[in-house]
């Protein structure tokens, strides 16, 4: 008499670190954020400044959900890479290597922009402000709201 042979394992999960779920909804609520700020900052640039205020008012909305989606990306990134560890020196070189791209990113923007004249440049800086300051509080609502375990199941030690 034979034994059946027994079901394969499944492929042990991947560990995921609570920046995962917090991320992702710092993502969704951003995005909600950026929409709201795009209709309201337009509207007001607009009012104020036809066309160029109007403008201004999409592009830096639009550069401060890039600026968000780059941090939420990185540490999903970095999540990933190092297979949810978050003391390894790996995660914090993509999430410090994303926040210098967006600075370099952030000063060529600024420099480019600023010198083209279907903007104005007090409305897109506003925006721009505001974006920033929204996406903070976006991070911050995204993490507090996250449902994330306060202990990792241990883990076995690496080889």
């Amino acid at each position: 008499m034979t034994t059946p042979d027994p079901a394969p394992s499944p492929a042990a999960p991947r560990p995921v670190s609570g920046a995962v779920p917090a991320m992702r909804k710092s993502l969704l609520y951003g995005a909600v954020f950026t929409v709201v700020l795009a209709i309201a900052a337009s509207v007001v640039g607009a009012l104020v400044a036809e066309l160029p205020g109007l403008l201004s008012g999409l592009i830096g909305s639009l550069m401060g959900f890039v600026f968000l989606g780059m941090t939420a990306a990185s540490i999903l990134l970095a999540d990933r890479v190092t297979r949810g560890d978050l003391l390894s020196p790996a995660y914090f070189g993509i999430v410090l290597g994303a926040w210098l791209l967006k600075f370099l990113l952030f000063l060529i923007l600024i420099f480019v922009l600023g010198d083209v004249d279907a903007l104005d440049r007090t409305v897109l800086f506003l925006t721009l402000v505001v974006a920033v300051l929204g996406g903070l509080v976006t991070d911050l609502v995204g993490v507090a709201r996250a449902r994330v375990p306060y202990v990792d199941e241990p883990r076995a030690p690496r080889p």
